[in-house]
């Protein structure tokens, strides 16, 4: 059974006290809607002063336990004597009360509450994370870094975010508690892992609260043997028998002690089995069988619905209630849309007026949703009365939404409709925020959902996204794959334009990937451009491409010309895209020894990403050869560091700006005396050359580079410098509580070689164990935390 806790854990005993036997079905109406009047509509606001992900406002907001409902004395001095350790697992079945225990601990008002009610699409660990900062932020201001982290695409969210996260956490000056409600919707392994690392970093006297119908992810073995874990689990929340009798004393029903001891047994003291019962027995219901087992009894509570609404509404009304169920929430305006009935939003609100199962979204009476077990009653019986019809009820709201500016609403339906192709029309207008906002998972998501249905091979622009998603973040395997079918798209299509905007985004494409040659590069970005024109699109990224195509040929006039313009056109791009601008102007400023102005450009591409929060090897690439040209060792030092995080990320799906970044780094490398560094980057430069040979001047660069180490004489020991882009991608990981076998997973690598560039990593760090080599990495400022 789905209930949830907030709703079947609360006993309004004031309410069914009292009511005569025509009023019952009013109070059990009354019960419904009280319950949940606390929810707000799913409405986005940005995160309060800082940037971000929008944020839905109900998934912060403490639900409050509403009058009547059974105290939880001995549970709350339990838990607020906090003498169990920082951490608090509430584990229980729907119905047992865990909501509402949490929100009768919270009125107690003895410490600050931040509150996070877990949901599906905190599958995207940043999205998770993002209302774990802002609710640790409406406690206490936490700083920009947390919330930069979370907003730049490239972040790693175990290498930056979480680290960020749980320094701001740790770092709170009073004690907070902070409650993640319904933890058991979380299925994704990284999100998963970044709150098992945050549970490592609770302050003193603050704890963390999970509640869950499942074990929490942190390491509770761990936890028990140290002391630091209070557990509440089935057995803690069941109803006393004193609990129980006083419950069924209030809602009017006069049993003996033997009759409510039976029941007491029956539901052992499981709340909503024994409200329930309570409701069966004031309809008229004779004992013996009644009382639902423990853990629920769907069929009961089903058929006691449908006898009390369905069974007694009007065709007229049941269709309504049927159709309507197929919408995640309600308006008058939607429905009306969803069944093409002017007068349905006459109807909605006549529901709501008898509150008949509608739980109110928001406190001006425009959005509802149906309570969840009554919700999927009605869609068994949508279904078994009119088959088929669902998708295209779901496919009217999609369309509503979309006409309301609620595009990730409409994709949401568009999805459940299975309708691949709105779904991909869709996809590729949210794209571009989403990306913005730093949800990869959910972009992931989103694609692999369009591929698996067909979605993607006749949609080039989708392609084209999932390609710069996946290359912007470093899957260069990825990113090949999708970029093969906008090349098979692009060879059907050879011989028409059959869509403008879907040729100049693979134009801007191929540039970026530079598969076929710097020639082919500059041809491609030049196209690119001139779609973007005849579109009305301004972007910065083709005359980025086209003038470091050129200065590849050998062009430094012409490319810089290019990039000058380039950033004449604003920030349209992002600041990654005028960052990497910036960097190549200092780059021809370098070649042609104007060392001021690569100063300049230099320092201003820091600050524009240093705004967003974002880190990139190349522009700490360039820092460095500034500073060492200074000879400022400290700090060129401290710019190889910064940049060995973010390497993995520029790969041969941006072939140019990986190799120009490997390239300066290994020359400071070589500058400072250390071979094993160079070489390591070098090596790298290889591999990246043999998958991309027509990079220009970048192959007579790399060769002079080449014979330039083999001439150099020093000690070549293995250190931290000579971390390999494939072992720095794993080093995150190992401070997060996944297993080898897990991390491998999560890179798609055999649990042998997680193994074999784990011990690597421990060599390289001086490092005997994986937390040695955690903790060494953060000394060397490899990880954040």
């Amino acid at each position: 059974m789905e209930l949830g806790d907030a709703q079947l854990a609360c006993y309004p005993v004031d309410l069914l006290h009292g009511a005569d036997e025509h009023g019952l079905r009013t109070v059990l109406r009354r019960w419904w809607a009280w319950v949940n009047e606390v929810s707000e509509r799913p409405g986005l606001r940005p995160t309060v002063g800082e940037p971000g992900l929008d944020l839905m406002v109900a998934k912060l907001r403490r639900p409050m336990p509403p009058p009547g409902t059974v105290p939880r004395l001995s549970l709350i001095e339990r838990l607020a004597r906090g003498d169990r350790g920082p951490i608090v697992s509430v584990v229980a079945p729907a119905g047992y009360g865990k909501t509402t225990l949490l929100s009768q601990w919270a009125q107690r008002g003895d410490q600050a509450f931040a509150w996070v009610s877990v949901d599906e699409a905190d599958n995207d660990p940043k999205a998770l994370l993002a209302y774990v900062a802002e609710a640790l932020n409406g406690i206490e201001p936490i700083g920009r870094r947390v919330f930069d982290a979370l907003a730049s695409p490239t972040s790693s969210v175990p290498g930056s975010v979480v680290p960020r996260l749980a320094s701001a956490f740790s770092s709170m000056s009073a004690p907070v508690v902070l409650v993640l409600d319904d933890v058991h919707a979380l299925h994704n392994s990284e999100s998963r892992a970044a709150l098992s690392v945050l549970a490592d970093h609770v302050p003193d006297k603050s704890r963390l609260v999970l509640a869950s119908r499942d074990q929490p992810p942190v390491r509770i073995g761990r936890l028990r043997t140290a002391g630091k874990i209070l557990e509440i689990g089935p057995d803690d929340l069941s109803l006393s028998y004193t609990e129980a009798a006083s419950l069924l004393r209030a809602a009017g029903l006069a049993l003996d002690d033997g009759d409510v001891a039976e029941l007491h047994r029956r539901t052992e003291g499981w709340s909503a089995g024994l409200y329930l019962a309570a409701l069966y027995l004031r309809e008229g219901g004779s004992l013996p069988g009644t009382a639902p087992s423990v853990g629920g009894d769907d069929r009961f509570i089903s058929e006691y619905i449908e006898s009390e609404f369905l069974a007694r509404a009007s065709s007229q009304d049941r269709v309504f209630l049927t159709r309507t169920a197929v919408l995640d929430q309600l308006s008058g305006p939607l429905c009306e849309a969803v069944l093409e009935q002017p007068g349905s939003g006459t109807a909605l609100a006549n529901l709501a007026r008898s509150n008949v199962l509608l739980v109110p979204l928001d406190h001006r009476g425009q959005w509802y949703r149906y309570h969840h077990l009554f919700r999927d009653m009605l869609l068994a019986e949508l279904e078994r009365r009119e088959p088929g019809l669902m998708p295209a009820l779901r496919r009217r709201a999609a369309c509503w939404c979309l006409r309301n500016d609620l595009p990730e609403e409409a994709l949401k339906y568009a999805m459940a409709a299975r309708d691949a192709e709105m779904a991909t029309r869709l996809v590729e207008k949210l794209w571009h925020p989403t990306y913005q906002q730093g949800r990869i998972n959910t972009l992931e998501r989103w694609f692999w959902w369009l591929d698996e249905r067909g979605g993607i091979e006749g949609h080039p622009l989708a392609a084209v996204f999932a390609s710069l998603t996946a290359g912007a973040t470093g899957r260069a395997a990825e990113a090949e794959r999708w970029a093969g079918l906008v090349d098979r798209w692009h060879s059907q299509h050879a011989a028409g334009r059959a869509d403008p905007a879907a040729e100049a985004w693979a134009a801007l494409l191929r540039a970026w990937m530079c598969r076929r040659g710097v020639e082919q590069m500059r041809a491609d970005a030049a196209e690119a451009a001139r779609g973007f024109t005849a579109l009305g699109i301004v972007s910065p990224g083709a005359p980025l491409l086209e003038g470091i195509a050129r200065v590849l040929c050998g062009d430094l006039d012409g490319g810089d010309a290019l990039f000058e313009h380039a950033i004449s056109i604003g920030d349209a791009g992002g600041p990654d895209i005028r960052a990497y601008i910036l960097c190549e102007r200092s780059l021809v400023a370098m070649a042609r020894n104007h060392w001021d102005r690569a100063e300049a450009f230099a320092g201003e591409a820091r600050e524009v990403l240093g705004h967003a929060g974002i880190e990139d090897a190349l522009v700490c690439a360039v820092q460095a050869r500034v500073a060492m040209h200074h000879r400022d060792v400290p700090a060129a030092r401290q710019q190889l560091v910064s940049a060995q995080p973010v390497r993995p990320v520029l790969t041969s799906a941006e072939p140019h700006l990986a190799v120009q970044a490997r390239m300066e780094l290994a020359r400071v490398h070589l500058a400072l005396g250390d071979l094993a560094g160079a070489r390591t980057l070098i090596r790298e430069i290889g591999e990246l050359l043999n998958r991309r040979p027509g990079l220009g001047t970048l192959v007579g660069e790399a060769q002079a580079l080449r014979a330039r180490l083999a001439q150099e004489k020093g000690s070549s020991a293995s250190g931290a410098s000579a971390l390999t882009a494939a072992e720095l991608r794993l080093l995150p990981l190992l401070a997060t509580h996944l297993s080898f076998p897990q991390i491998g997973a999560e890179l798609f690598l055999a649990r042998t070689t997680v193994k074999s560039q784990a011990l690597s990593i421990y060599r390289k760090l001086d490092a005997q164990s994986r937390s040695q080599a955690v903790t060494r990495a953060r000394e060397l400022g490899l990880l954040e935390g």
